[in-house]
């Protein structure tokens, strides 16, 4: 018997099955699909996807074989490894002076009849083999040896996928914990913000109230520029708190939502308005929904409407239906309508669709963007329809 060479490059080519993390894992359907495939085109009883580990072969796939692993210096594939180009084919093992008294051919197992290709990583590493066995003598011929071939290449293209989904699932952990951390650093940043702000703010209102009287026009000035810097400030902070907690009010179950009283209720919060007309229209008696998700949706798309819109008359339409899987809504508006340039943009942080509301505010672009980030999070989409003088719709969906 001839043991097996050590590979020329050992080390690099052990780390590289490594980086696998493919040895020792259970049975997978994929891989004993190319095994039976591989019997039964080559008449064996046998077949086997082999890794060579640093002292022995272990089988990822053992077709027709009890067995799971044996030492690397009595594997025929350790041999096969040393010259990865080639097909090894041993048609009849007693006969071979590299296998003749070797303990798998004249033991339980009768190793006669060998036929092997070598895996090869992208790195360009033998890996193990793809390989079939019979306790006879044979020979394969030019298509069997093609077939062998092609599925051997199956096997590298499912190591292929498990190392890519490997890399993805650690890329997505990092983005995770990134975005966990952002998000953490938002909150913190803002809360800590609201204090000093509304002390500012607080300052800015008495030192007026008490001094004005001794400012002369352009200290006024000043001061009020100085009231209304803090007072923007602190709406860019309290919406940077809202879209920072979107995440977490997600995670609140769903109840029973009555319709009627979800109308009562929004035209309720929004009663300080003069001429505010806002109508539902639904087949729905009661929905199974997220509620502060809900809320949180419709509340800002409600301010928004009543906010930026020009008519003597705001008119507000909140249409229900459903399907299968979702509910969905519109809100429909009599509004200025929003230019089709614009559609897109305002559903981005920070970006600002109009310069100022009719209360000669202007918004902080944080709104819309937390409304899409909690209907996409709710398994729905959002999308706006809209043409200047016409008003607006915003549909959007949420899942059952």
């Amino acid at each position: 018997m001839i043991t097996p060479k050590v590979y020329d490059k050992e080390k690099e080519r052990l780390n590289n099955l490594k980086s696998y993390s493919i040895l020792d894992t259970l049975p997978e359907e994929d891989y004993d699909n190319l095994t039976r495939i591989a019997a039964s085109i080559c008449g064996t009883p046998v077949s086997l996807i082999t890794l060579i580990d640093s002292d022995r072969q272990w089988f990822k796939s053992s077709h027709g074989i009890g067995v799971k692993e044996t030492d690397v210096n009595i594997s025929f594939c350790g041999h096969l490894i040393n010259d990865p180009e080639e097909v090894l084919m041993v048609p009849d093992s007693r006969l071979d002076i590299r296998f003749h008294d070797n303990p798998l051919v004249t033991g339980d197992t009768k190793v006669i009849f060998y036929a092997g290709v070598s895996l090869v990583s992208d790195e360009g590493y033998p890996l193990g083999s793809l390989c079939v066995i019979d306790n006879e003598p044979k020979k394969l011929n030019k298509d069997q040896l093609d077939s062998l071939k092609a599925l051997s290449k199956q096997v590298i293209n499912l190591l292929r996928l498990r190392k890519n989904e490997k890399k993805l699932k650690h890329t997505l952990a990092i983005l995770e914990d990134k975005n966990l951390e952002l998000e953490r650093f938002a909150y913190i940043a803002a809360h800590d913000l609201k204090s000093p702000l509304n002390n500012i703010s607080e300052m800015a209102k008495l030192f007026l109230k008490q001094y004005s009287i001794k400012l002369d026009d352009e200290g006024v000035e000043m001061m009020q520029m100085i009231l209304n810097s803090s007072d923007k400030l602190k709406k860019l902070v309290h919406g940077l708190l809202e879209f920072s907690k979107s995440e977490t009010i997600l995670n609140e179950s769903k109840v029973s939502i009555n319709l009627k009283t979800l109308h009562k209720n929004l035209s309720t919060l929004f009663s300080f308005e003069n001429d505010l007309n806002i109508t539902l229209e639904t087949k729905l008696t009661e929905i199974q929904a997220n509620e502060t998700v809900l809320d949180q949706i419709l509340i800002n798309l409600l301010t928004n409407a009543i906010k930026y819109n020009d008519k003597n008359l705001t008119r507000i339409e909140i249409s229900i239906t459903e399907n299968k899987t979702h509910y969905n809504f519109d809100v429909i508006d009599n509004g200025p309508g929003i230019p089709p340039i614009l559609h897109d943009k305002i559903f981005t942080i920070f970006k600002i669709g109009a310069n100022q509301d009719k209360y000669g505010k202007q918004g902080n672009g944080i709104g819309l963007a937390t409304v899409k980030k909690i209907v996409e999070k709710s398994g729905g989409d959002i999308s706006v329809s809209s043409e200047l003088g016409n008003g607006a719709k915003f549909s959007f969906s949420i899942k059952k």
